[in-house]
């Protein structure tokens, strides 16, 4: 950490096991790293710089990500396979992200990623997964799992999204897959990706271990909660569900878009 984030406030062990709490159960009911939440809370209500809340984030889901994981594979609601080949290919294109981070202008990228979110967010009110769906895996899809998953991974270093906000819905929309198995094929994905992310923001100093260790604990807690409680609700129920929590990414990507064009 720098210095000046040294200087912030430290968390109270109970408002951060309260919100690791929330993320882990978000993450647990809709197969989602929990970021899209975890990081505007950390730096609106706790004073996190952006960058630190990130990589806080990233280190804090990891538990949850684990345990809910497990939960959907003992359910049975886990395609490895596909949680393989999108992890190949989120690895790769998280780097790259990262890279092309400085050269690439992410403006007009952000608002096209906003009219997809916008578009999954009106379908997942039409659009329901039957639970009996699965993946139909064939040499194509293999090599189509790799490219979401590269495509996700650079969407999350250009524009700080999570991985689950693109890859759940992708996978019921073009991979037919019903909603259980792409939560947890998803959770699976977002390990390997949580552990490299967060090597690379401890090595920039990018990362609060104290606060992540405290909302890791806490979300593994509730995680494994999330993922059945997902299985007790209705598919349509848990599209609705979801639609809100991506209008509510939206949102905030809108608000952050519309204020830096402003400044």
């Amino acid at each position: 950490m720098t210095q000046s984030d040294l200087t912030l406030p430290r968390p109270s062990f109970v408002v951060l096991a309260l919100l690791g709490a929330l993320t882990g159960m978000l993450s647990g009911l809709f197969g989602i790293g929990g970021g899209v939440v975890l990081v505007p809370l950390l730096t609106i209500f706790l004073g996190y710089q952006q960058r630190l809340a990130a990589g806080t984030s990233v280190a804090a889901i990891l538990p949850a990500a684990i345990v809910g994981g497990i939960g959907y594979a003992v359910q049975g609601n886990v395609d490895w396979i596909a949680a393989l080949l999108l992890a190949v290919g989120i690895v790769v294109g998280a780097q790259l992200g990262s890279y092309l981070l400085s050269k690439v202008p992410t403006v007009a990228l952000r608002w096209i990623f906003m009219v997809f979110l916008f578009g999954v967010v009106v379908s997942l009110w039409f659009v329901v997964p039957q639970r009996e769906s699965s993946i139909e895996m064939t040499v194509w899809l293999g090599a189509g799992l790799v490219l979401l998953g590269l495509i996700t991974g650079v969407l999350s270093g250009l524009l700080g999204v999570g991985g689950g906000v693109i890859v759940v819905p992708a996978l019921m929309f073009f991979f037919g897959s019903n909603d259980l198995v792409a939560k947890g094929t998803s959770l699976i994905m977002l390990i390997p990706g949580s552990i490299s992310g967060t090597l690379g923001n401890f090595r920039r100093q990018n990362v609060d271990l104290r606060s992540a260790l405290v909302l890791g604990i806490a979300a593994s807690v509730l995680s494994p909660l999330g993922s059945v409680l997902a299985t007790k609700i209705t598919p349509f129920a848990s599209n609705i569900a979801f639609s809100l929590l991506l209008a509510f990414v939206l949102a905030q990507m809108l608000y952050k878009t519309v204020r830096s064009g402003k400044k």
